[in-house]
């Protein structure tokens, strides 16, 4: 489904990646059609009430890679450049770039005039900073991708960046966009340390939308950006995000018409779809949040986790069908390995997973861990949002069945982020590992050795493979799509075989708007564009 566009050629990467490119190779899964309210004209004004299921917490998308975070903080910032729906880089921040003709050196140079919302002027200082002082250290995708490749940041004056990189590097116009690369002000994180920065509750950017109310736990609430550098945009006058953890609370607030577009659960996506009046989508191929794989994190550092037998049993014990029905109610497919199967990368030769609790039982007696008077070979302590209720009563059946007690602590999801990937205080952990356009921008991250640090979204699992590494490496400097596709189908073996996780369903995100709505765009996060259709 996916075809990021840099990686189409190596003609087009170092023409500038802005020529067009032949839809079936590059396109990626198709959208909704548009509405008839999509085609009419938009109205200026009005606020838009979006329903989220998750807090977002401090509104800092340059130290995070939470989904949750970036749709809320997508119309606050901007990235040097946007991905129109092919992935095709088109102007932002940066008005126009050049790349050596060696694929090295990417040149940009920056909209003139474009200040915060607390007036002062943006410049080239703050893209060198934002790289090298936050995403370079704590944006997961980014800093794994561009940071071991990177020889320097130039800021030949106010307006032009130079990117040097020690070998070419293919995909870097798809890592500059407001969700894998958003810029923040350095005037306002200088000195400071950006995860605890009282700017991240205040957040401070240059995009069409200007912050003024979070309420941890109930709403952000943002107004239109009178100054916004890009002529006629926004369209509305507010945004509101409706904290609303309870997928039934939230569905019934959209009925009641207290909220405009939802996130629907896959068992109201038939009913939804008969509403008159209403449009229902489902999440497209986008930047870093798309291709998205539901994946339980073993603790490799941990005994017995780190025995891959163990691992190997657990996910013999996993129920994935199940998932899929009663979890997903379909919307969606058991997983087949560490890259979504509706990846382009994704190495189609991998078998399906199958269920066999006897062999997993044989597994852990051969690993000598018998089962005491009580049924029970070990324990281990699972850490998990709230959101993953219902899939960890599964799992917790599942293991019992081989003899695993699995004790649920099921917290806030901030709370489970930071429990799982920066304190490590766990035995099993979750995340949604979205793939993003290339396996670069989202897979690497989870695999890469250099990755193990206190980063939320990284390797949380703790997984060393040189080999893998090796390939990583190998993969980011080579043009042609097709030699890549070998070098990832030899990475997903090595990881099938290591299971550094347990990667249980490929989810596929349905939401719900009002039809009068016109101009959204699944593929990004930013709200600039959308409005109410002109009555």
């Amino acid at each position: 489904m996916d075809r990021p566009i840099s990686l189409c050629s190596r003609r087009e990467l170092l023409a500038g990646l802005g020529a067009a490119v032949a839809l079936s190779a590059c396109a990626p899964a198709s959208t909704p059609a548009p509405t008839a309210a999509a085609k009419a004209v938009a109205k200026v004004g009005g606020t838009f009430v979006i329903a989220v299921g998750t807090d977002p917490g401090p509104l800092n998308p340059a130290i995070s890679t939470s989904g949750a975070l970036h749709f809320v903080a997508g119309s606050l910032y901007n990235g040097l450049v946007g991905l129109d729906e092919q992935f095709r880089p088109e102007p932002d921040l940066a008005d126009s770039w050049t790349v050596s003709p060696d694929g090295k050196a990417f040149t940009f140079k920056l909209h003139p005039g474009v200040k915060w919302h607390d007036g002062k002027q943006f410049t080239s200082a703050d893209v060198k900073f934002t790289f090298e002082e936050l995403l370079l250290k704590f944006h997961s995708r980014t800093k794994t991708g561009v940071e071991p490749v990177l020889s320097g940041i130039e800021t030949p004056d106010d307006l032009t960046v130079v990117f040097n990189f020690k070998q070419p590097y293919a995909p870097f116009l798809q890592q500059l966009n407001v969700i894998e690369a958003p810029i923040l002000p350095k005037h306002l994180y200088y000195g400071s340390d950006p995860q605890n920065n009282p700017v991240n509750l205040k957040p401070v950017g240059t995009g069409p939308f200007r912050f003024v109310e979070y309420q941890k736990g109930q709403r952000v609430v943002m107004e239109r950006n009178p100054d916004y550098f890009k002529p006629g945009l926004p369209k509305f006058d507010k945004l509101i995000f409706q904290i609303i953890p309870d997928q039934a609370t939230a569905v019934l607030a959209f009925e009641k018409g207290e909220v405009d577009y939802v996130s629907l659960p896959g068992s109201e996506v038939a009913r939804f779809e008969k509403m008159p009046g209403v449009t229902v989508g489902r999440s497209a191929a986008g930047s870093g949040g798309s291709y998205c794989v539901a994946t339980m994190i073993p603790n490799g550092e941990r005994k017995p986790l780190e025995r891959p037998q163990v691992r190997q049993a657990l996910n013999l014990a996993t129920d994935r069908e199940r998932l899929v029905k009663q979890v997903l109610f379909s919307q969606g497919r058991a997983a087949r390995g560490p890259i979504a199967s509706t990846m382009w990368a994704f190495d189609v030769s991998l078998p399906a997973f199958t269920r066999d609790v006897a062999k997993a039982n044989v597994l852990l007696d051969e690993a000598d861990l018998a089962k005491g008077a009580d049924g029970i070979r070990f324990k281990l302590t699972a850490v998990l949002p709230t959101t993953m209720a219902k899939p960890a009563e599964v799992l917790k059946e599942n293991y019992a069945e081989i003899g695993v007690a699995l004790d649920l602590k099921l917290v806030e999801f901030n709370d489970a982020n930071q429990t799982v990937f920066v304190k490590k205080d766990f035995d099993l952990g979750y995340a949604s590992y979205c793939n993003g356009p290339d396996p670069e921008i989202g897979v690497r991250r989870a695999y890469d050795s250099a990755n193990i640090k206190p980063v939320l979204f990284s390797n949380g699992a703790s997984y060393r493979n040189p080999k893998v590494d090796e390939i990583f490496t190998k993969a980011v400097a080579e043009f042609d799509r097709e030699k890549r596709k070998v070098l990832y189908a030899e990475a997903q073996k090595l990881l099938v075989a290591d299971l550094p996780y347990l990667w249980l369903y490929e989810s596929e995100g349905a939401f719900a708007y009002r039809s009068d709505l016109r101009d959204l765009r699944p593929w990004t996060s930013s709200l600039a564009e959308v409005a109410w259709s002109a009555k």
